[in-house]
């Protein structure tokens, strides 16, 4: 599913100050970003001979580089509550390819992924350098799913999912599809919600952080780093719930949605 709208916000048009207002900002994030991967998977291999299948290290250099990333931007990142620790699952609404930077700063985590993500050009090279676990829609892979995601909670991690299946622009949260958590009870794992609440820059459209639909992500990319002055997101962790395999996962994603919800 894909969410889509009437009409996304109007890009700026590019001025010369504007196109060195997007330079200022570019350039150290793409530094910043492409330095740490490069340091990222040079560090793996060392990491992989004395951990094993652990990864203490490398997704510390992935919260580095998301803190410095939004810092350069300038968008504020608040956050409200504590997040988690240790295995379990965070489940967010999904505003924009900003969440990855915005919950990667708040802590070592790893992304759960549609697979076909793991194709896309540029995005899907980045997810998989940086750990996303890649998980199909079929039935019949379900239980490989299931191992997967087993596997790696067994290892201390968090994972994150987004139920919504899907981006909006920012201003909702769409029901969560009750099928993504059949394999988060199966593994009776602790869930926490987390609210994403993206504020515009003053004068700007509400949903300019907003990403859906077909919107390009190099346009929108550009509009971003030309917001004179940046707004600012808040992370809002809720209480950890902790599954049984008695709970209805209907009942669970109705319960979580409201909970995100509320918060927005």
């Amino acid at each position: 599913m894909t969410w889509v709208d009437d009409a996304p916000p109007p890009h700026p048009s590019i001025t010369p100050r504007t196109a060195l207002r997007i330079l200022r900002r570019a350039v150290p994030i793409a530094v910043l970003v492409f330095g740490g991967l490069v340091v990222l998977l040079a560090l793996r291999p060392l990491e992989a001979a004395v951990n094993g299948p652990r990864r203490p290290w490398t997704p510390r250099i992935t919260r580095g580089v998301c803190v410095g990333a939004l810092w350069f931007m300038g968008l504020r990142r608040m956050a409200v509550g504590t997040p988690m620790r240790g295995g379990g699952a965070l489940v967010s609404n999904h505003a924009s390819w900003l969440d990855i930077f915005v919950l990667n700063a708040g802590g070592c985590i790893v992304f759960v992924s549609k697979a076909e993500v793991a194709r896309w050009p540029g995005i899907g090279w980045l997810a998989r350098a940086t750990g996303t676990v890649f998980v199909t829609r079929d039935r019949h892979a379900a239980q490989r799913d299931v191992a997967t995601l087993h596997a790696r909670l067994a290892l201390g991690q968090t994972l994150v999912f987004f139920p919504e299946g899907t981006s909006t622009d920012g201003l909702r949260v769409l029901p969560f599809k009750p099928t993504l958590f059949a394999p988060l009870i199966a593994l009776q794992m602790p869930v926490q919600p987390v609210t994403l609440t993206y504020r515009a820059p003053d004068g700007a459209d509400p949903r300019a952080y907003g990403w859906w639909g077909d919107m390009d992500f190099g346009l929108h990319l550009l509009s971003t780093l030309a917001h004179r002055r940046q707004g600012s997101v808040t992370v809002t962790y809720h209480a950890v719930q902790q599954l049984t395999a008695l709970t209805d996962r209907k009942a669970l994603a109705a319960n979580l949605t409201q909970c995100v919800r509320d918060a927005l």
